[in-house]
């Protein structure tokens, strides 16, 4: 069964149950409802005695799974005819023959020789870009095998700051599986280069790594900063090293020369910017962890996973993650085990595969006395699968609850109310016209050179090119046969009225049309990119209206819009709802012209100021291999 399939019907038209109750299929005999209390464990520590007990056989267990086929991805075998004995919401013994700890109220379930996994972990990854909030994102991942995420919730912190984390970090402690969250680190992601609509301060790091959910700092984006030893990032990295937890990198640089072992020598643990072999390669070389995405337009494990098939590196420090994925992805494609079999299919040996989005994860953040194994003492979290090659997922376990059966989530999972200060955050101070979008040319000039984003399908960064323009009535003109049309970012935090103009190429349409979006990584002001100036200051005015959110207008006609009234970027609707808008969105570019694989992934990446090579921000058009602001127009 389609997950799409799965979650068509009204979610509580299928689990009404109080709030805080979760269960699996049919209620019976080994099938009961299970207490809201599983979604908060108590430590090992609290509970070994009794995991102890129920491994002797001296107390009954919870729950046992029988004649299963063991994936231990410590000891990198498959091991037949084993049982799982859980207790307490962990593991409490994996063996043979778990009739010992079998009791009279112990459900049983056979799993009829099939594999028995750990639950998929993510290792880097940003709920916001699944245009939902956690629980949402979380109901529509389960079903997919995930049940630990890394998440970094810088998009909401370049809106609301310090306290659009705190929402996200108590939305996550909420949740019946494992989200962990990275405080930000590069809130603007490049100062001097970009103003966002907060800032984060050491002092607010410091604070965040004393809260209880907090695992690590966010994804270090402003390498230079780091290699220059810049107060504020030695700041945020010495704090989150003082607390014992992890640093996240983000080196977006091809420069695998002294920045990069600069950068290293800073305190980054973790990377998943790489786009080549290389870049794998010279990351696990240097102590780091090789994060390899596959988002819904990142395909950069490919490439990377030769280290490991082709040149035979160690794998232990190479792990899987999807970094950005769309809601339509997430309901229709799968999450982290669409990863995992991406992975497979690249050479990889399925335990291997397994390992880096298991194991290798729960290794990194230190976490894995907690999970990302089968073995006594850890969370019991694990899947049935009938079929390794291909991860075909039967069932879902969190903490010993069953959360998803065939495809279908099958969890009453309570709603996460934000509150107004999170909405209505869109503040452009005025309405656009379409001389906003107006680009002057110098006294006199009739054609012009000017700097033109190239969009990369598939991969984050972009080109810098050139293109020479004609000058009409003083305005330098598109040029649609060429595919180059307009970008502008349109300043949405502050009520400036401010507007940025430049020109892209790319996305390929051919028909009269502007994408506006407010999901703009990183600061997230306005992006609009159009081929016609009055369509994309009805698309801006639109999202002022509504917001924020996602909008495309063709001749005037509003053809698809997606609304995002938390922060701009998330919706307040149930996540297969938000995926059948972007579904439209996404069908209605592709009427336009627009072929690319993903392309509103591709669309709301263009402001960001720390991947090369040309971007566009509210103070100009930035080149990120110089990292400095560039005029638009060149010299004559």
């Amino acid at each position: 069964m389609r997950v799409g399939q799965a979650l068509s019907r009204p979610f509580y038209a299928r689990c009404a149950r109080p709030r805080g109750v979760f269960f699996c299929g049919k209620k019976g005999k080994n099938m009961p409802t299970m207490p809201a209390s599983t979604a908060h464990p108590k430590p090992w520590s609290a509970v070994a005695p009794v995991l102890v007990d129920v491994a002797m056989g001296r107390r009954p267990a919870d729950l046992v799974v029988r004649n299963g086929r063991w994936v231990n991805v410590y000891s990198g075998e498959i091991i037949p005819g084993t049982d799982l004995a859980i207790a307490e919401g962990r593991f409490a013994y994996c063996g043979p023959d778990a009739q010992h700890t079998i009791g009279e109220n112990t459900r049983v379930i056979d799993a009829g020789g099939r594999y028995l996994v750990p639950g998929l972990c993510d290792g880097h990854m940003h709920v916001e870009s699944g245009m939902v909030t956690v629980t949402e994102f979380c109901r529509a991942v389960i079903p997919h095998g995930t049940t630990t995420m890394f998440i970094d919730p810088h998009e909401i912190a370049n809106v609301l700051g310090i306290d659009g984390v705190r929402l996200m970090h108590d939305e996550a402690m909420a949740q019946p599986i494992n989200v962990y969250v990275q405080m930000p680190s590069c809130v603007p992601s490049a100062p001097g280069l970009e103003n966002a609509g907060a800032r984060l301060s050491v002092e607010d790091v410091a604070e965040a790594m004393s809260w209880p959910n907090i695992i690590g700092l966010g994804e270090v984006m402003n390498f230079p900063g780091v290699a220059a030893n810049d107060p504020l990032m030695v700041g945020e990295i010495a704090a989150t090293m003082r607390a014992g937890k992890t640093v996240g990198g983000h080196y977006a640089s091809p420069d695998l020369g002294r920045p990069f072992h600069g950068y290293v020598a800073g305190g980054l643990e973790d990377d998943h910017e790489g786009t080549r072999l290389d870049d794998a390669v010279a990351r696990v070389r240097q102590g780091m962890r090789a994060m390899l995405r596959l988002g819904s337009a990142w395909y950069d494990v490919a490439s990377q996973v030769r280290a490991i098939t082709e040149l035979g590196l160690d794998p232990r420090n190479f792990i899987l993650c999807t970094d950005d994925s769309h809601s339509g992805t997430l309901v229709h494609d799968g999450h982290m085990d669409r990863v995992v079999r991406h992975a497979i299919q690249q050479g990889l040996k399925p335990i291997t595969a397994i390992q880096m989005a298991t194991i290798n994860t729960a290794q990194h953040f230190r976490l894995d006395r907690e999970l990302g194994s089968i073995a006594p003492g850890r969370l019991a979290d694990f899947l049935i699968v009938s079929d390794l090659p291909s991860l075909v997922i039967d069932e879902v376990y969190a903490r010993g609850v069953c959360l998803a059966r065939g495809g279908r989530l099958e969890a009453d999972i309570p709603a996460y109310d934000y509150p107004a200060h999170a909405k209505n955050t869109v503040r452009l101070g005025r309405r656009l016209s379409a001389s906003d979008f107006d680009i002057r040319a110098p006294e006199g000039a009739q054609r012009v050179r000017a700097h033109v984003i190239g969009v990369i399908e598939n991969q984050a960064p972009t080109r810098a090119l050139e293109a020479e323009l004609a000058v009409e009535n003083g305005v330098v003109a598109m040029d649609r046969p060429n595919d180059i049309c307009q970008i502008a970012l349109v300043e949405r935090h502050r009520g400036t009225g401010s507007v940025v103009n430049g020109f892209v190429s790319g996305f390929g349409y051919r028909q009269d049309c502007a994408l506006a979006s407010t999901v703009a990584h990183d600061s997230h002001h306005m992006i609009v990119v159009g081929t016609g100036k009055e369509d994309m200051a009805a698309a801006a005015n639109r999202l002022g209206e509504v917001g924020g959110g996602v909008v495309l207008i063709s001749g005037g006609r509003e053809l698809a819009l997606v609304e995002l009234p938390i922060a701009g970027l998330m919706s307040d609707e149930r996540a297969e709802i938000v995926a059948e808008k972007a579904a439209r969105l996404s069908a209605v570019m592709r009427e336009m012209g627009c072929m690319l694989n993903n392309a509103f992934m591709q669309h709301s990446l263009l402001a960001l100021v720390v991947i090369p090579e040309l971007r566009i921000s509210d103070l100009g058009i930035i080149d990120v291999t110089a990292f400095r602001k560039i005029d638009l127009l060149m010299p004559a």
